[in-house]
């Protein structure tokens, strides 16, 4: 069905997942900053993992004003940086990584994990789960009011309790059953409801920003370093992500459809709604099975 509305919309079939995970976690970096009140132009991130998501999430936040020189990203390899001779010499199969290379680690660090923790700001793991992929000694290393997305599944990088100990001031995972939860699940059908509903031939960095935006302001006063976006039940958030997205994609002359937020809005609300509505009549009349108990 996705793919067909896509299609409908001529959407690049490469905006899926990945644009919703990089979206919320840029919305969860947004408030986590706010929290430790640091700014995007100073902080360091290291980029735990250089798969398609976390390639997306670098690309995003660097857009979004984060300065990539101050960044790492680490593959199994190690740090990315200019002295990875066999990401040069096969720079064209790896153009991703080799930019990376170029535009980040300015200081040209060298190691792995624990090297390109030492004094960052904030972890971003989008890699190998855990538990023990990140070690509390190497959070230990981090600068103060340390902010820790360790975003594996099913099992984070390190538990938060052990990140907390160690002295993270901010610990997200992919998770329900924990604290601050970055998850695509988020992100993306905001962001394509309110791209369909214009017909907006494209998605743009800039509607990314606007769908981060309005889930980040969602959390209102109950921001704090456990509540740094709202979670999936707080489904209100979906309509309001799409209505940002489809004012985002008029601003930009890129909607086939105009609205205003209002009506952005309700049509939104009204689609989602009916949706959930459907998928409870389903789940009740068996159709859907029952989420499994833990």
């Amino acid at each position: 069905i996705l793919k067909e509305l896509r299609e409908q919309a001529e959407i690049p079939v490469w905006h899926d997942d990945q644009q919703g995970t990089a979206t919320v976690t840029l919305a969860g970096l947004i408030n986590a900053l706010k929290v430790v009140d640091k700014a995007k132009e100073d902080v360091s991130i290291v980029f735990l993992g250089s798969g398609a998501a976390n390639v997306a999430c670098a690309r995003l936040i660097f857009s979004w004003g984060v300065d990539p020189r101050k960044c790492m990203v680490v593959d199994s390899k190690g740090i990315l940086g200019t002295h990875r001779k066999e990401l040069q010499e096969n720079k064209e199969q790896f153009k991703e990584k080799w930019h990376l290379c170029e535009t980040t680690n300015s200081e040209g660090r060298e190691g792995g994990i624990p090297e390109a923790m030492e004094g960052a700001d904030v972890v971003i793991g989008l890699s190998k789960p855990g538990p023990g992929t990140i070690k509390p000694e190497w959070i230990q290393r981090m600068n103060e009011d340390a902010i820790l997305f360790a975003c594996a599944n099913p099992v984070p990088e390190i538990w938060p309790w052990e990140a907390k100990d160690a002295g993270a001031k901010i610990v997200a995972t992919g998770r329900s059953d924990f604290p601050n939860q970055v998850n695509n699940s988020l992100g993306f059908p905001g962001i394509f409801r309110g791209t369909l509903d214009v017909r907006a031939s494209t998605i743009t960095d800039e509607m990314c920003f606007a769908a981060a935006e309005a889930l980040a302001d969602q959390i209102g006063d109950k921001l704090d370093d456990e509540h740094i976006l709202p979670n999936m039940d707080d489904w209100e958030v979906y309509p309001r992500e799409a209505a940002a997205v489809a004012m985002k994609a008029i601003e930009q002359g890129i909607a086939k459809i105009h609205l205003t937020y209002d009506e952005a809005f309700d049509t939104a609300t009204r689609l989602i709604k009916r949706s959930r509505e459907q998928t409870e009549v389903m789940m009740r009349e068996g159709f859907i099975d029952p989420a499994p108990e833990d």
